[in-house]
C-alpha cells in the first residue's frame, strides 16, 4: 500500500543471479551490475525521536541551509537522487488519522520549493520532491516540476503519492474521502483502487503536458519577431473520470523531456501504478525471495500495461541505523526507542549494523531483481554521512557503485533515454 506502514515478515536472503532491468532479459552470465542509490529525506530522520539527537539540528529544520547541507552531503557520496517527503496535513504516528502528539516533529516546508532552492547549489544529484496527487492539480504540478528541471538543468523528478486521510481532504473542501479502518476490507479496497487509478490518470496528464511543447517550439528570432512556432504547441485534450485538461502547458518541454516519475508501492494496486506510469518504483521486501516475488508481479503488470520494452527500475526501501559496530547501532536505536516511548516499526525492513553488513544485505536483496535502493536515514545528521562516507566506499570496493557521476541528467544517471515527444510529427 503506497505510503502505508504495513510491516512484513523478515526472512533470510538468498543469493541468485540478477536479471536485467528490462523485463525478460536474462543477464545471469554477466558480472553483477553497479547498484543505484537514493536517500529519502524526511525532517530530522525517519525515527520519530531523531530530532532529539545532538546532530539533528531541529532549530534549523525550516531553513534553506539545513536542506542544502543534507543534499550536498548526498551529492558528495555520488548518490543518484534524493527524495523529499511531503504531505498535506501534519505528520502523524497513525497511518490513516491524525494524532495530537507534541513530542515528535510536526510541520514541513514544501518539498518542490526545497528542491528548487537547493538545485542551484548542486550540480549532479537528482532532486525528487513528493507530490500528493489526491488534492493537487496536474497542470500546476507539471509546471512546477518542469520549472525544477530547468532550474536544475535536467535533474528533476517527482514522487507521486495518494492520500487516504479524511482530515486532509477537509483542508481543501472539494471532496470527501471515506474513513478507512483497515486496508483489507472490500470497501477500503474500492476506495484505494479509485485513488490509485486517479493517480495514474494524474501522471498521464502531467506527462502529456510535458510533451505539449515540441523541443524546437521556441524560435526566439528577434529579427523576424517570432518567439514561438504555435504549430508546435499542442492541445492534450485529456478526458477522463477525474480530469478534463485541454492544454497546452505554459512551460516549454523540460530539459529531460520527461522528468523522473517515481512511486512507493506495497501491494498489487500500487504495483499497477508503478508498472503503468513510473520510471522508478520503491518497494519494501524483507528478503531476497520476497523481492523476487514483488519484481515478478511488477514485471507482469508492466507487460500488461504495454511497457515490457521500457526500462523500469525497482528500488528496495530500507530504514538504516549505521555505526562502526552492530552493537553501537543497536544501542543507538534502543536509546531512540526509549526517548520515543515505544519500539520503532516501519513498513520497510529496518537495518541496524555496519556499512559492510549493509553492503552484504544490499547485494543479497539485489539478487532478487532489485536494481537499486532508497535508504531512509534513521537520523539524517548521523546516518546520511554514514551512507556517503562508509557505505559508498564499501560498495565501490566491491565494484557495485560508481566512482564519478557519469551523466548530466537524472535520466542519464539511471540509464533512461530522453523520450521522443508524443505529439511531434514523425
Amino acid at each position: 500500500m503506497a505510503d502505508a506502514a504495513r510491516p512484513a515478515a523478515a526472512g533470510h536472503a538468498s543469493r541468485r543471479s540478477r536479471t536485467d532491468i528490462k523485463e525478460g532479459t536474462d543477464v545471469s552470465s554477466t558480472p553483477a551490475a553497479p547498484l543505484h542509490l537514493a536517500v529519502a529525506l524526511d525532517g530530522t530522520g525517519w525515527h520519530p525521536a531523531s530530532w532529539r539527537e545532538p546532530v539533528a539540528r531541529p532549530h534549523d529544520l525550516f531553513t534553506a541551509g539545513y536542506w542544502t547541507d543534507l543534499i550536498t552531503e548526498a551529492e558528495r557520496g555520488l548518490l543518484d537522487f534524493v527524495t523529499i517527503e511531503d504531505g498535506l496535513g501534519p505528520q502523524s504516528s497513525r497511518i490513516l488519522t491524525s494524532d495530537e502528539r507534541t513530542d515528535q516533529v510536526r510541520g514541513r516546508l514544501d518539498a518542490v520549493l526545497i528542491a528548487s532552492r537547493v538545485a542551484p547549489v548542486t550540480r549532479h544529484i537528482g532532486l525528487v520532491p513528493t507530490v500528493v496527487a489526491t488534492h493537487t492539480e496536474p497542470f500546476h504540478i507539471s509546471k512546477a516540476i518542469a520549472t525544477l528541471d530547468y532550474v536544475s538543468t535536467g535533474r528533476a523528478g517527482l514522487r507521486v503519492r495518494t492520500d487516504f486521510r479524511p482530515d486532509e481532504a477537509a483542508h481543501f473542501g472539494r471532496r470527501t474521502i471515506p474513513r478507512i479502518d483497515g486496508f483489507d476490507a472490500p470497501d477500503a479496497q474500492a476506495t484505494i483502487t479509485d485513488l490509485f487509478d486517479e493517480a495514474a490518470d494524474y501522471v498521464e496528464v502531467v506527462r502529456r503536458l510535458w510533451d505539449s511543447w515540441e523541443d524546437d517550439a521556441e524560435i526566439r528570432d528577434a529579427a523576424t519577431g517570432r518567439f514561438i512556432d504555435r504549430d508546435k504547441l499542442h492541445y492534450i485534450d485529456f478526458e477522463g473520470r477525474w480530469f478534463s485538461v485541454k492544454g497546452p502547458s505554459i512551460t516549454p518541454r523540460p530539459p529531460q523531456g520527461q522528468p523522473l516519475v517515481t512511486a512507493l508501492a506495497h501491494q498489487t494496486v500500487p504495483y499497477r501504478l508503478v508498472a503503468r506510469q513510473a520510471d522508478v518504483g520503491y518497494v519494501t521486501p524483507h528478503d531476497a525471495d520476497q523481492a523476487r516475488a514483488i519484481v515478478t508481479e511488477i514485471r507482469a503488470e508492466q507487460r500488461a500495461a504495454g511497457r515490457a520494452g521500457e526500462t523500469l527500475h525497482v528500488f528496495g526501501d530500507l530504514d538504516v541505523f549505521l555505526d562502526d559496530s552492530r552493537a553501537g547501532a543497536e544501542a543507538r536505536r534502543d536509546r531512540l526507542d526509549t526517548l520515543a516511548g515505544e519500539p520503532y516499526t516501519s513498513d520497510a525492513r529496518i537495518f541496524t549494523g555496519t556499512a559492510a553488513e549493509l553492503a552484504d544485505l544490499l547485494e543479497e536483496l539485489a539478487a532478487g531483481g532489485l536494481t537499486g535502493f532508497r535508504l531512509r536515514p534513521a537520523v539524517a545528521g548521523h546516518d546520511l554521512p554514514r551512507i556517503t562516507q562508509d557505505l559508498v566506499p564499501e560498495l565501490r570496493r566491491r565494484r557495485r557503485f560508481r566512482d564519478a557521476y557519469e551523466a548530466g541528467t537524472l535520466r542519464g544517471l539511471l540509464g533512461l533515454a530522453r523520450p521522443a515527444n508524443r505529439y511531434a510529427a514523425a
